[in-house]
C-alpha cells in the first residue's frame, strides 16, 4: 500500500513556479553578462592604445555605406509625412502648419529612429555575423593567444565608430527628410516655396536638432553593442551565428524604441 498522501498531479503548480524562476534567473544572468560586457567595452574605448585603422574602416562601413538606405528612408518618410499632415490639417484649415510638423517630426523623432533601425538591420547583423564567425572558428581565441585583447581589437573600434558616425548620418537624414517634405508640399500640394522654407527655418530650434543627434549617438552605441555582444557570445557553429544575427537585430531595434522614449522624456518632459 502506497504511503504517498499527495498525488503527482499536485506537483504541477510547483513545476510552474520553477519554470518562472528559471526564466527570471536566465534574464538576470543575461542582463549581468551584458552589463559586464558593456562596462568592459566602454572602458577599452576610453583607454588606449586605439586601432585607428580599424576604427576608420568601421566608420566607412557604418557611415558611408549606410548613407543610401538611410537617405532613401528619410526622403520617403518626409514625403509621406507632408502628405499625411496635409490630409489631416485640411479638415481644420491648418495647412500652414505642415512645414512645422515635418521639420519637428524629422529632427526629433523620425530621423534618429528610422536611421537607427536601418543601421541596426544592416550593420548590427553584419557585426554579429562577422564576430560570431570568428568565435565559432576560434579566431578570437587565436587573438588571445597572440596577446591581442579581443575586446580592444574587435569591440572598441566598432563602438567608437557607431557613436561617431550615426549622428552624422542622422544630420544628413534630417536634411534629406525635410527636403522630401518640401518636394511634396511645393510640387504636389502647390505651396509657395519661399513661404514653406521660411516657416521651416523660423520654427526650427537648435534644441530640436541637438536632441535628435544625442539620440542618434545613443542609438549608434546600442546597435554596435548588440551586434558585438551577440556575435562575441555566439555558440554552436553556423546555426549559432544565425541566431546571433537575428538576436542582434531584434534586441537593437527594441532597445532603440525603449531608449527613444526615455530620451524624449528626459529632453521634453515638463
Amino acid at each position: 500500500m502506497s504511503t504517498n498522501r499527495y498525488p503527482k498531479t499536485q506537483i504541477k503548480p510547483f513545476q510552474f513556479l520553477q519554470a518562472i524562476g528559471r526564466v527570471i534567473l536566465s534574464f538576470l544572468m543575461t542582463a549581468g553578462r551584458l552589463s559586464l560586457f558593456t562596462l568592459e567595452g566602454t572602458s577599452h574605448c576610453l583607454r588606449g592604445p586605439w586601432y585607428f585603422r580599424i576604427i576608420y574602416r568601421q566608420m566607412i562601413e557604418i557611415g558611408f555605406y549606410s548613407l543610401p538606405v538611410v537617405g532613401l528612408t528619410a526622403v520617403f518618410a518626409g514625403m509621406v509625412l507632408a502628405l499625411q499632415s496635409y490630409t489631416g490639417f485640411a479638415r481644420f484649415s491648418a495647412e500652414g502648419a505642415i512645414a512645422n510638423v515635418v521639420v519637428l517630426s524629422i529632427t526629433r523623432e523620425l530621423g534618429p529612429v528610422l536611421a537607427g533601425l536601418m543601421v541596426a538591420g544592416r550593420i548590427g547583423a553584419a557585426m554579429a555575423a562577422e564576430i560570431g564567425t570568428m568565435r565559432v572558428t576560434e579566431q578570437i581565441d587565436a587573438l588571445t593567444t597572440l596577446s591581442t585583447n579581443p575586446m580592444k581589437y574587435l569591440v572598441a573600434p566598432r563602438l567608437i565608430a557607431g557613436v561617431t558616425m550615426l549622428p552624422i548620418l542622422v544630420f544628413i537624414a534630417d536634411i534629406i527628410g525635410v527636403f522630401g517634405g518640401y518636394l511634396v508640399a511645393v510640387y504636389k500640394l502647390d505651396f509657395n516655396a519661399s513661404n514653406y522654407i521660411r516657416n521651416t527655418l523660423e520654427f526650427l530650434e537648435v534644441s530640436d536638432v541637438v536632441s535628435g543627434l544625442v539620440k542618434a549617438s545613443v542609438f549608434g552605441f546600442l546597435v554596435t553593442l548588440m551586434g558585438c555582444y551577440h556575435g562575441y557570445n555566439s555558440r554552436g557553429g553556423a546555426q549559432g551565428v544565425g541566431r546571433a544575427t537575428t538576436n542582434a537585430v531584434v534586441s537593437a531595434s527594441i532597445l532603440i524604441l525603449c531608449f527613444d522614449y526615455i530620451l524624449t522624456e528626459a529632453f521634453f518632459a515638463k
